[in-house]
């Protein structure tokens, strides 16, 4: 036992060594405090903090700080979607000297990064998936970084590469997704040196210039990854030395040439993606590449054949070899030793039979062979592919008849067969297709009748089976697809009568039952086709008088002609602009003096002659005496005339003084003159008002409601003043050759389109002096989309559910389709797509609307060059919509809608306005995706809840906003086309069908892949 002075002088040494370490811990815990009151922390993260206290004698029980004794040595605070303005990394690093780890990863922080070069003892620096900006300090005193990650930032300036060589033991680089960062000038060499790298991480981050051969020093690298960067030049031969390599992606750059030689050394290789550059060369040095699960070079120029060595790949899932030169046959064995789940070989010329086993193993959801020279049958395996959602080999050569189980596939969103040498019949399994959308059969030798099961396939949306060789009738129950949107069966031999259900397929907007043996009367039970946009009768065996209620149709498109059609022609319908309609009907005739019809005569419409007789004396009675009231009523109506003209003229400057002062272009169905439009255009009708001019609700005579834009022309003086109640069309002193040329193409691109997505322009008035133009269009009475998402009155008209939401989304995407696809070599683009122009009819079904900036692009530019709109004239869109590439561009691009649609469909989703608190909503939406947590909940709080309330409806919202996100990205070229948002919009309600458990099923895909 030790002397009693000695165990005193013990005791007093080890209170000295606790009052010193409690000192030294001291500024650590106030450091991490700081740290703390810097954050905005969720409820989610309070249990996280909760531990951490102010008074506690030392941090290492801190949730998320580790001690090495009693100094902090890590501080890991990740995935909790705290934010801050900034954070205090200069406290941070100045009072934890042992830091040796600092992760910060999916936060929402923001501010400069400044201080943190202070860390001298950080081995690891990870702070991706946050708001940082500014530039990136001199990061050369932390050169003992193993691991600096900061991707997924909004970093400007120049990257320190230069800092880089301080780092020799750096083994993961990740500085990818920043775009902001100032262009390099060639791809930094600095890089080069850091040969303990396994992860280069620098996709989006602005590297220019070629590949050096350089980067084959890097022979410990796992994961290489330079996507979406303005590379140019070869993939370099040295590539090939990064034996270890499993990740390797270089898409969306501009990469030429073949792929090396050597690169089949790559046989670790797992993922490789070089899509969307100039390729060109064969595939022969991939034969070896054996572990492969993702293969993609899609839209490339490779030629040469598939190896038939991928038959054998085991680990394949992912195959996207589509728009490239590819020739010969695909491996027989391809996809029969892997779990592969989708195959895209489009748009190529290769030839051969469809390799048969593709879906040996159960896997198989997407198989798109179309555009190519495949012969011989569909292989049997296939009808028995229950797992398939797409099936697609259209444009091929491709013959035999199709596998009977095929036509009942449970999952099959799309069959597309077109353009084939098909024969044999439609399967009566058609109708257990529970899930098909679109039956795609045209252009093959398809016989025998429709199956009448074909009406139990309720989710049909398109069917197509023109120019085939089917005969029978028309099947009855066609009437139960309620879903059914385009049905075209033309160029056949289908006869007998026109099914009154028919009437039923409510949704349909384009009918085409032209050139088949259809005979009878035309059914009146076409009334109940409200939608009906496009329809095609001609060359049947048609009877009878032309119904009426067509004339009560919205028709844009209407052929009746070759048939055997007489009696007059509705009124409604006889007018120029159906002059071509009713040709090769003999019988046909008019009674309002139509030119392109006959007059009818006492005969026609089968009344006798005395009847006729009768009825002709007294029209004549009766016309003498409305001639007499007519010219009474001429009379007075002249003279009231004359006084509104000089009332609103002021004095002597009378703008309807001159007879006939008005031209008109009719492009629809008029029931109105001219006069009656211009006498509308007052204060007390103005609607709205936009760059293209003024809107004003007219309603007419004879009951009809349209809307009329105002453009004003001239360069003349406008009036001093004029008349409240009078007809108000100034002569504006700034209207310009802007706004003449404004006109000009909104005229000759409306007055073109037909589509019932589009807003119908009904005619053009344009003052004889060129003073003043008036556009009519047809009334939207549920006004616009903005309207009723974010208008001071959406409440109180009524807000839209999802359901109208969605099909809001879907119609909208279809009308700017058409506008990019669907007008031949002539794209249109929009240049001004918002949610203001978005108009609403009375079912909520979407209108594009004021094409006061749209551009027709002619097909003569120069090959490679994307369509595009330039010039010095006025902005081409509205604050909030435009896309990033516009402000230093200045061009328009069909791009350039995709992103602005990609706003819309936030709108959509999120219930934000494009633009709030000074934010515009794809900020706002990428800001908080990127950050911490499940990606699926962050999506989910993003929605707007008001609209989104159903499990179903909050899924498929997040489908939406999915695409949304595509359609925004920052990088043009990364934007889908809209044929594909369309294609995407529509696989998102594929919620809709629920498993048994009441929620939708899951589809685990590989990797996004937009087809186009």
């Amino acid at each position: 036992m030790p002397p009693a002075g000695h165990f005193h002088l013990l005791l007093l040494l080890l209170s000295t060594l606790v009052h010193a370490a409690s000192a030294a811990t001291a500024p650590e815990v106030a450091a991490l405090m700081a740290f703390k009151s810097s954050l905005t922390i969720p409820p989610a993260a309070d249990a996280f903090f909760s531990s951490w206290d102010a008074a506690a004698s030392s941090p290492c029980n801190f949730a998320g700080v580790t001690c090495r004794g009693t100094a902090v040595t890590a501080l890991s605070v990740r995935d909790l979607n705290v934010s801050a303005a900034s954070v205090p990394f200069g406290v941070l690093c100045g009072s934890l000297k042992s830091l040796a780890a600092l992760s910060l990863t999916s936060n929402s922080l923001a501010g400069t990064i400044a201080g943190v070069d202070a860390c001298v003892a950080l081995r690891d620096l990870s702070l991706p998936f946050n708001s940082f900006s500014g530039k990136i300090p001199d990061l050369s005193p932390l050169a003992g970084l193993r691991t600096l990650n900061l991707s997924s930032n909004a970093f400007s300036g120049s990257f320190p590469w230069s800092a880089l060589a301080a780092m020799q033991g750096l083994q993961v680089l990740s500085a990818g997704d920043n775009p902001y960062l100032t262009p390099t000038r060639s791809f930094p060499a600095e890089i080069f040196g850091l040969t303990n790298l396994t992860a280069l991480y620098l996709s989006a981050a602005n590297i220019v210039g070629p590949i050096p051969a350089g980067i084959g020093r890097l022979t410990e690298l796992v994961d290489l990854e330079l996507a979406d960067n303005p590379l140019t030049g070869e993939i370099p031969r040295a590539i090939s030395q990064l034996v270890n390599l499993q990740s390797l992606e270089l898409y969306n750059c501009s990469l030429t040439g073949a792929l090396p030689r050597g690169f089949g050394k790559l046989t670790k290789l797992q993922f490789f993606d070089a899509s969307q550059n100039s390729l060109t060369g064969d595939l022969s040095e991939l034969r070896s590449l054996t572990r492969l699960v993702s293969l993609q070079l899609f839209f490339n120029g490779l030629s040469g054949e598939v190896p038939k060595e991928f038959g054998d790949f085991k680990e394949l899932v992912n195959l996207s070899l589509y728009t490239n030169n590819l020739t010969g046959e695909l491996p027989r064995k391809l996809g029969s030793s892997s779990d592969v789940n989708f195959i895209d070989v489009s748009t190529n010329s290769l030839t051969g039979p469809i390799p048969p086993d593709m879906c040996k193993r159960g896997t198989m959801l997407k198989l798109l062979m179309l555009e190519n020279n495949f012969s011989g049958e569909i292989p049997a395996a296939y009808a028995s592919c229950t797992t398939l959602l797409r099936f697609r080999v259209s444009k091929n050569s491709l013959t035999g008849e199709v596998p009977e189980g095929l036509w009942a596939l449970p999952k099959a969103e799309i069959i597309d067969l077109e353009g084939n040498q098909f024969t044999g019949g439609i399967g009566d399994g058609i109708g257990k297709a529970a899930s098909l959308t679109s039956l795609l059969l045209a252009g093959n030798k398809f016989s025998g009748a429709i199956p009448s099961s074909i009406g139990d396939a309720g989710n049909l949306q398109s069917i197509d089976v023109s120019s085939n060789e089917l005969s029978g009738e028309i099947p009855a129950s066609i009437g139960k697809l309620v879903h059914l949107d385009s049905l075209d069966i033309a160029a056949n031999g289908i006869g007998g009568a026109i099914p009154a259900t028919l009437g039923s397929c409510s949704s349909l907007s384009t009918m085409n039952l032209a050139k088949n043996k259809l005979a009878g009367a035309i059914p009146s039970e076409l009334r109940g086709l409200t939608r009906l946009n496009w329809l095609d009768m001609s060359s049947n065996e048609l009877s009878g008088a032309v119904p009426a209620i067509l004339a009560e149709l919205k028709l844009s498109n209407l052929n009746l002609s070759d048939n055997r059609l007489d009696g007059p022609v509705p009124p409604g319908l006889a007018i120029s602009a159906y002059g071509e309609s009713f040709l090769g009907n003999p019988g046909l005739c008019a009674n309002n003096g139509a030119g392109f019809l006959r007059r009818c005569t006492p005969g026609d419409g089968g009344r006798s002659g005395s009847t006729a007789r009768t009825l002709v004396t007294c029209l004549l009675a009766s016309m003498a005496v409305l001639l007499a009231v007519l010219g009474v009523v001429i009379f007075i109506k002249k003279r009231r005339q004359h006084a509104e003209a000089a009332a609103m003229a002021g004095g002597n400057k009378l703008l309807f003084a001159k007879k006939g002062s008005w031209n008109v272009k009719s492009f629809r169905m008029m029931a109105f003159d001219e006069r009656e439009i211009v006498g509308g255009v007052r204060d007390e009708n103005l609607i709205g008002s936009g760059g293209s001019g003024n809107v004003y609700r007219v309603k007419l005579g004879c009951g009809t409601v349209v809307a009329v834009k105002h453009i004003t022309r001239t360069r003349a003086a406008a009036p001093a003043s004029a008349a409240p109640t009078a007809a108000m069309l100034p002569r504006s002193a700034s209207a310009s050759a802007r706004q003449c040329r404004e006109f000009d193409a909104e005229v000759g691109t409306l007055s073109s389109i037909r589509h019932v997505n589009v807003v119908k322009l009904l005619c053009s008035v344009t003052s004889e002096d060129g003073a003043a133009s008036l556009l009519v269009y047809e009334h939207l009475p549920n006004g616009s989309l903005y309207e009723r998402l974010h208008g001071p009155t959406a409440r109180k008209l009524g807000g839209l559910g999802w359901p109208e939401r969605y099909e809001v989304a879907v119609g909208a995407a279809r009308g700017l389709e058409y506008l990019h696809h669907g007008c031949g070599d002539r794209p249109i683009l929009h240049r001004d797509v918002k949610s203001s122009n978005i108009l609403l009819d009375e079912a909520f079904k979407p209108r594009i609307a004021d094409f006061g900036l749209a551009k027709i692009l002619d097909a003569g530019g120069k090959q490679g060059e994307p369509w595009s709109s330039s010039g010095g004239g006025a902005v081409a869109g509205t604050v909030g919509y435009m896309a990033p590439e516009y402000a230093y561009t200045r061009k328009v691009t069909e791009k350039s809608d995709v992103y602005s649609f990609g706003v819309v469909l936030m709108e959509l989703a999120t219930g934000r306005a494009a633009v709030a608190d000074g934010e515009d909503v794809v900020e706002w939406a990428s800001r908080r995706l990127d950050g911490p947590g499940n990606g699926r909940d962050k999506a989910m709080a993003l929605l707007d809840a008001s609209a989104a309330r159903e499990e179903w409806e909050k899924e498929e919202a997040v489908r939406v906003l999915r695409v949304a996100v595509l359609c925004t990205s920052r990088t043009p070229a990364v934007r889908p086309s809209m044929r594909s948002v369309v294609q995407m919009l529509e696989d998102a309600a594929v919620g809709r069908e629920c498993s048994g458990n009441g929620k939708p099923d899951d589809v685990e895909v590989v990797k996004v892949v937009v087809v186009p």
